[in-house]
């Protein structure tokens, strides 16, 4: 199932509300894509904004609630964020070159009871002929209304390891 405060974009079941409203249902694995607009370190010029008015730390509450639910299985998904001081370290950094896409996007996982993602299907080379606006070009978007969607969608590479090395451990 999905959860998200969102409408669904793909057909299957989907939970349209705050995660925290279905924690505490017998879940077998939670992988997890919490909001990094306050925690990430792309924008640390904020963080003393955010930290006065508690965006911050509302963000890091939450972060922490995911990472300490009662589920025996969880990987947690975030960019380069304060996590790795406040909390810990993630177990594993991924690209989505590693899982066929052309583009570098540095991201984080933390695991609980999961094994580091396997690459698989690892474009870096035939990615390093692009120019560097290319492949990163997330980085590279102008602001626009849907900027922080396209800049947080998951991969369908990564989306398709996740289910096919995790979904049937």
């Amino acid at each position: 199932m999905s959860c998200d405060l969102l409408p669904t974009e793909l057909p299957g079941p989907h939970y349209q509300g705050d995660v925290r409203d279905v924690l505490d249902y017998p879940w077998d694995l939670m992988i997890a894509h919490p909001p990094c607009t306050d925690i990430a370190v792309s924008g640390a010029a904020w963080f003393k904004e955010k930290r006065l008015d508690g965006r911050q730390q509302a963000g890091v509450s939450f972060f922490m609630k995911l990472a300490k639910a009662d589920i025996p299985k969880i990987a947690i998904e975030n960019p380069v964020c304060i996590m790795s001081k406040i909390w810990r370290k993630p177990n594993q950094i991924i690209h989505p070159y590693m899982f066929g896409h052309a583009e570098q996007k540095t991201t984080c996982l933390w695991l609980k009871n999961l094994r580091p993602l396997l690459p698989t299907n690892d474009v870096h080379q035939e990615m390093m002929a692009f120019p560097k606006s290319q492949r990163e070009r997330l980085h590279y978007l102008s602001p626009s209304a849907d900027r922080g969607k396209l800049r947080s969608a998951t991969y369908q590479g990564i989306a398709d390891a996740m289910a096919e090395q995790w979904g049937f451990m």
